[in-house]
């Protein structure tokens, strides 16, 4: 292989590696024990700041990922208009960090 592939190939490589570490679902194992360590706060504590800006909506699935090292807490929301949300929290702090109208 040429000097030129490799780099090719190790570029690749590399760009595939940050893909996977970019957003990492976090299962129910891990999510406990980040809880108990009180790096994020508790998912009744996030819901009701998912539903701050939607106190009709209802919600819908949930879940807790790793983003570039941060912890965000998805949550998809449906208001009796029928108009869907999504809500991105960060999980440690609570904040609100995107509340936009799902498509």
């Amino acid at each position: 292989m040429n000097t030129r592939n490799a780099i090719l190939v190790s570029c690749l490589l590399l760009g595939a590696v940050n893909v996977v570490h970019a957003d990492d679902d976090i299962g129910p194992g891990e999510t406990e024990e980040l809880l108990k360590a009180g790096t994020i706060k508790p998912i009744e504590q996030l819901n009701t700041a998912a539903l701050s800006n939607h106190p009709d909506a209802m919600i819908g699935d949930t879940e807790l990922e790793n983003e570039y090292g941060k912890y965000v807490y998805k949550v998809e929301l449906r208001d009796s208009a029928g108009q869907e949300w999504e809500v991105d929290i960060d999980a440690s702090s609570g904040a609100v960090l995107a509340d936009k109208q799902d498509d």
